[in-house]
């Protein structure tokens, strides 16, 4: 029995993903939809409410814009929470190393990374190029751990929902919110990335300032607990990683301008809670970003 939580802006696909869901689910359901489609209210108010309405214990949070594929995968999401007791959160795609550097689930610009873990047909609603199979599985699982999930689609049960919780006081909008919940649950429970559920997602992310504001907002209130490094990368190396990812981060900051180098210098003093940090570590970020200019290329 799973409750099903939606944080609606279009009546259209809510109607489809309801009739959807009916089709494929398999077991007993309810669907919490909230119509949001003024954007008065943020992502994570919407979701603490509607994990506290939920009359069942598993949680489902996903975006309207998604065609469940598998057939019963209501009874496999049950099913792999029941195998699996030290399982928090759950899937279709996700990174095994959430980095200290600014990012989303996945480091692109890390020079050493976790494996990227997904499993998801892939839509591109406003490009408008041909939806692509993003099928990737580096161990051969059935279930890969992971440190974090993306926010198209998971589950969670509601016990662990209700005390972590969404984090609606810092992140009021719309981005930002599974990266938050999935580093607060991995303190106690594990994160996966599920083979065995496909789904079509209809739209590609949109990754512009205001999501890279509640990005950073993340970041600084999590800079003692990051890195997450659930696939193993060398502890002697992520200082080293770390700082040329940040490095790299900075500079594309200042060549787009979206942030002013105090800002910057901010961001950078947050870092000194982590584990991967010395006490020279912010210093030498700091004079690195003094000497920054934009690139040729920005210009």
């Amino acid at each position: 029995m799973i409750s099903i939580i939606i944080c609606s802006a279009d009546a259209t696909d809510l109607l489809q993903v309801k009739l959807n869901i009916g089709r494929t689910i398999g077991v007993p359901y309810e669907i919490i939809a909230f119509d949001n489609s003024d954007g008065q209210r943020g992502i994570c108010e919407v979701y603490n409410e509607g994990a506290r309405t939920a009359k069942y214990e598993m949680l489902c949070f996903m975006h309207e814009d998604i065609e469940m594929k598998t057939v019963g995968w209501g009874g496999k999401v049950l099913e792999i929470f029941e195998t699996n007791p030290g399982l928090g959160l759950l899937g279709i795609a996700g990174g095994g190393y959430k980095s200290l550097a600014p990012s989303s689930w996945y480091n692109y610009y890390l020079q050493e990374n976790g494996g990227f873990y997904c499993n998801l047909i892939q839509g591109y609603k406003h490009t408008g190029k041909p939806e692509m199979l993003d099928y990737r599985n580096p161990k051969n699982e059935h279930l890969s751990k992971v440190a974090c999930v993306d926010g198209c689609w998971f589950c969670s049960p509601k016990h662990i929902a209700l005390k972590y919780g969404f984090d609606e006081k810092l992140l009021r909008k719309f981005h930002g919110y599974d990266l938050d919940f999935g580093i607060a649950i991995s303190r106690e429970f594990e994160a996966g990335v599920t083979f065995e559920i496909l789904l079509k997602h209809y739209s590609e992310g949109n990754f512009n300032k205001s999501w890279m504001d509640e990005i950073l907002k993340v970041h600084k209130k999590w800079s003692g607990v990051l890195p997450v490094n659930v696939d193993n990368v060398p502890k002697n190396h992520l200082k080293r990683i770390e700082r040329d990812a940040l490095e790299i981060f900075l500079q594309q900051s200042v060549d787009k301008g979206r942030y002013s180098k105090w800002e910057l210098i901010k961001l950078i003093w947050t870092t000194r809670h982590s584990r991967v940090a010395t006490f020279s570590f912010p210093y030498k970020l700091m004079i690195r970003l003094f000497k920054m200019k934009k690139t040729a290329r920005s210009i």
